[in-house]
């Protein structure tokens, strides 16, 4: 009951800050208080203009959350995750005279309170994207060059997320699953060049025509670098491993985006087509072969050596359309579906979607209120497994997540979450396969502070 007590506290809280909120900003207008300032710390006494005036952006930021897993899932307990991210960005004509040129890095410190929200729900699905073991590791680091107005070239340490199958209308949700979507990061070895693992690569960008874009990357396919046997994460803890190893994941992305300018007419949407092809070699999840060299079930014989598949891939699509804007509100809904091949994929098809409505109250143009919905599909072959060791047998995830978005100041942003996961990992616990997951129930407080 406590802790029902902390969720009901904590929404009331933000209700309460959100409806002073606008009072207190026409006093501050008038006062320049620190309350209208687009970070807590200001301007450093004029050094931050300055740095940026020779080219040198430096972001500091921290998020904060607490989620609490009600009913359901694997234990019923609250945690707790923080991350403190500093980022470098260099405008390189400014201060070395590299025309076209921009570096970036982030590093992160991350925070725990010893067990994360996925070890409690033991979905598929993280219902937190800045999970991770707690460290203070380099996140991505780069080069960045734009050649005429047409064509990008990036090289470094980077990622795939946020760059492919993004929707931008999903930018606001907590759970995991609405950016490195589960078709993605529960297929691709280790997980993908995904948060928080960056690894080595090269992605290029070319402006087809104003409206058409493609984008393309080559990523190093093992993200936890050779001979991992631990979680990816514990593999490369600091982010230095820079893994060259696993071959090489493409992946690939046509843009279309309409009524992007500020003068247009129409209301903007994007929409996208993409795939990718890792050249490793990819375990079947269904056969094997015993010590007889004879082809039979996993799930029959743990101890088989599973068969080998050269190579995966995938495709998707993405439709993310603006349908109303009113002066100071507006609509937006996204669509997103993948697949994958059954035999070595552990999910083989995948669907999201949601509305992200802008301003939802009166005198709070910046707020947004989210809802999203996401199925992943277990594959055949992985279900089939589970009936032959006479297990619980996986059949799919649905995420529910309602997540409301409120700008306390133009540095501070606090997010109530709810969040329903149906068949957390398909129905299965991943501690005890014989045994049955219960839906889980799991509501979340996020603060985000820009320094």
């Amino acid at each position: 009951m406590a802790r029902y007590n902390v969720a009901v506290a904590s929404l009331v809280l933000i209700v309460a800050a959100v409806s002073v909120a606008p009072a207190r900003a026409q006093q501050d207008a008038k006062s320049g208080s620190v309350w209208q300032q687009d970070t807590l710390t200001g301007d450093w006494g004029g050094e931050r203009t300055q740095l940026k005036d020779k080219g040198i952006d430096i972001d500091i930021t921290s998020i904060d959350e607490v989620f609490d897993v009600l009913s359901g899932g694997v234990r019923r307990k609250a945690s707790y995750e923080g991350q403190l991210e500093f980022t470098v960005d260099a405008d390189l004509a400014k201060l070395v005279g590299w025309k076209g040129a921009t570096s970036h890095v982030t590093v992160f410190d991350i925070r725990d309170s010893g067990r994360n929200v996925i070890q409690n729900t033991g979905s598929i699905s993280d219902p937190s994207n800045i999970d991770a073991l707690p460290t203070v590791r380099l996140y991505d680091a780069w080069y960045q060059q734009t050649i005429g107005d047409r064509l990008t070239i990036r090289v470094g340490q980077i990622l795939a997320d946020g760059e492919f199958m993004a929707a931008p209308s999903a930018s606001g949700l907590l759970d995991g699953t609405f950016g490195w979507d589960d078709l993605l990061g529960a297929n691709m070895l280790n997980g993908g060049p995904a948060y928080p693992l960056a690894v080595p690569g090269a992605l290029v960008e070319a402006k087809l025509t104003d409206e058409l874009k493609l984008k393309s990357a080559v990523f190093a396919g093992n993200s936890a670098g050779s001979g991992c046997t631990k979680q990816p994460q514990e593999c490369d803890l600091y982010g230095t491993t820079f893994s060259t190893t696993g071959g090489a994941l493409v992946m690939s992305e046509l843009q279309y985006a309409l009524n992007q300018g500020k003068d247009a007419v129409g209301l903007p949407g994007t929409y996208k087509l993409g795939g990718w092809f890792a050249s490793a070699d990819f375990n079947d999840l269904h056969f094997g072969t015993n010590g007889r060299g004879a082809i039979i079930s996993l799930g029959s014989d743990p101890s088989a050596t599973p068969l080998k598949h050269s190579g995966d891939g995938g495709v998707y699509a993405v439709v993310d359309q603006m349908v109303w804007r009113g002066k100071q509100q507006s609509l937006s809904l996204f669509l997103r579906g993948g697949y994958a091949p059954s035999d070595r994929n552990l999910v083989s098809y995948y669907v999201d979607g949601g509305a992200a409505l802008k301003g939802p109250f009166e005198g709070r143009p910046h707020d947004v209120l989210s809802f999203a919905v996401a199925y992943a599909k277990i594959s055949p072959d992985a279900a089939a497994v589970d009936r032959d060791a006479s297990a619980v047998v996986r059949d799919y995830e649905t995420v529910f997540e309602l997540d409301y978005s409120a700008r306390i100041a133009p540095w501070w942003t606090v997010q109530p979450d709810i969040q329903y996961i149906v068949h957390p990992n398909g129905g299965q616990n991943p501690n005890d396969p014989a045994q049955r997951l219960r839906n889980a129930f799991v509501t979340g407080l996020r603060s985000t502070v820009k320094f």
